[in-house]
């Protein structure tokens, strides 16, 4: 609970049970039901090996040297496609999206499907030097690596690819770090 900055009466509240009952099992007068272990366990995030595979969608495109414009053309939940979020993820606030165009190979081909959070509206420093999913503000998507423009309030945008063109003097609406990406044979596509 104090990883999660939750309370306990966040906690019975969430399991859907009193903050008495929830005293009541810490003083041991209680027992947890089933039913309550198991809404714990889910809100926490631990999943059984018969769980259902979480699902993420992917939203849409994000440009590696191709020019994608950032589209919120779905629903929340909904994307593209969808995949199995990959066991290292808690799905949670968590975005995917598919890479297109060629300037972030050998690391990131056509096809892989990144995976970023984003919690703030602009560049955080933490995304400075690495590789992030971001937004000009033309409204086009990218992956690059991101680092401190020669003007103020601008970026560079890195290329992998030696042989792609990297971007000088761009303006960013928002930029977040790379989680995990999935090459594209490695991606579980789920029809939902």
């Amino acid at each position: 609970m104090e990883a999660r900055n939750m309370s306990q009466r966040d906690l019975a509240a969430t399991i859907g049970i009193t903050e008495q009952m929830f005293t009541n099992v810490i003083a041991g007068r209680r027992q947890f039901k089933a039913s309550e272990v198991d809404a714990i366990r889910r809100t926490f995030g631990y999943r059984l090996p018969e769980d259902p595979s979480p699902m993420i969608a992917v939203a849409g495109h994000v440009g590696a040297g191709a020019h994608v414009d950032l589209v919120d053309a779905y629903e929340k939940g909904e994307g593209l496609y969808r995949v199995a979020c990959p066991p290292q993820l808690s799905p949670r606030g968590i975005v995917a999206v598919e890479v297109e165009g060629d300037s972030m190979a050998p690391i990131f081909t056509p096809g892989t499907v990144l995976f970023y959070s984003r919690e703030t509206i602009g560049v955080p420093v933490e995304a400075i030097g690495h590789i992030c999913v971001c937004e000009d503000e033309a409204g086009k998507a990218w992956v690059k690596v991101v680092k401190t423009g020669s003007q103020e309030g601008t970026f560079s945008l890195i290329s992998i690819n030696p042989e792609a063109e990297n971007m000088h003097g761009v303006r960013l609406k928002w930029a977040a770090r790379v989680k995990l990406s999935l090459p594209p044979e490695m991606v579980e596509r789920v029809d939902a």
